[in-house]
């Protein structure tokens, strides 16, 4: 690999934990030398990596006592995000398709192949949904019930499938107040454990495609919508629900 693939990697990587939420606005990376260790990559390929995310407005570098690299409130990556959707049409659907596909049947194979700790991590992923206090925590509690389930259906190839998956969506919660999306994420997310633990795998199926329909709509809304992130999408008192999660 060259270093210039390999910085490349290290941005991709890094850049994915961002999506995640597994560290978000305003949080602070750690120091180069420790981070680079963690990565197993020289410091100079960190550090091209590092200029790479900034370029993009991922994060911004600071100096002095508190110096270091923080990540940003990922306006410009998110409006970059929502150009691109705009540019490239069917991608979006394209993209929900893939999850669709993907993620009913991870959810009938869970249905059939749970065990009981899987359900407790499950419950305890939308009991983080409730505690939520930020985009970020947001963004990692609901990763984790969707990985949940792929560890629940027993497939290490359908978990890796499925954070990729995630991954070519900017999170559209980076583009609204964050706790609009909750209410709904937890209804969603309870039908599809409901049904998980009674190892119904037709209405696991169903559950999870509506829920993915859900993100699809708001997905598109933003999208194609308003030009203005906070008014893309109708609030409870105008609409009855709050947008969906992804």
């Amino acid at each position: 690999m060259t270093a210039t693939t390999l910085a490349k990697a290290v941005a991709d990587h890094l850049r994915t934990l961002i999506h995640q939420g597994k560290v978000g606005p305003g949080e602070r990376l750690p120091p180069e030398r420790e981070l680079a260790e963690q990565l197993g990559v020289a410091r100079i390929s960190l550090r091209e990596a590092i200029r790479q995310l900034r370029a993009e407005g991922y994060v911004d570098v600071r100096r002095g006592a508190t110096g270091g690299t923080y990540v940003t409130e990922l306006h410009q990556p998110a409006a970059a995000w929502r150009a691109r959707m705009r540019t490239q049409d069917g991608e979006i659907d394209d993209i929900l398709d893939f999850r669709i596909a993907l993620e009913t049947e991870t959810a009938v194979l869970a249905a059939r192949r749970h065990q009981p700790d899987d359900l407790v991590a499950l419950q305890e992923a939308i009991d983080a949904l409730r505690a939520v206090d930020g985009r970020a925590t947001f963004r990692h509690a609901d990763s984790q019930f969707h990985l949940g389930l792929a560890r629940a259906a027993r497939s290490d190839r359908l978990a890796e499938a499925i954070q990729s998956s995630r991954g070519d969506l900017f999170s559209p919660h980076d583009l609204l107040p964050f706790a609009e999306p909750v209410r709904e994420t937890i209804a969603d997310h309870r039908q599809i454990l409901d049904a998980v633990a009674a190892r119904d795998a037709d209405r696991a199926a169903r559950t999870m495609r509506e829920h993915l329909d859900h993100t699809r709509a708001q997905l598109r809304a933003i999208v194609f919508g308003s030009d203005s992130p906070d008014s893309v999408l109708p609030t409870d008192e105008s609409a009855g629900r709050a947008p969906a999660a992804n």
